[in-house]
């Protein structure tokens, strides 16, 4: 159980490394999801586009 938890709260931490996610300033809804789309998205594409070590 604490396994899971320490994986929500590093991912939550990844995204309010955004500056738009780190408050909240959104009215709609739809915004913050969106917000939280285009954030997932681009932790993914660095992970991606990382270069071998």
């Amino acid at each position: 159980m604490l396994a899971r938890r320490w994986i929500v709260e590093r991912t939550i931490a990844w995204l309010t490394t955004n500056r738009r996610l780190a408050k909240d300033y959104e009215r709609l809804v739809e915004t913050g999801e969106m917000l939280l789309y285009l954030a997932m998205s681009r932790i993914l594409l660095r992970r991606l586009t990382r270069k071998e070590r």
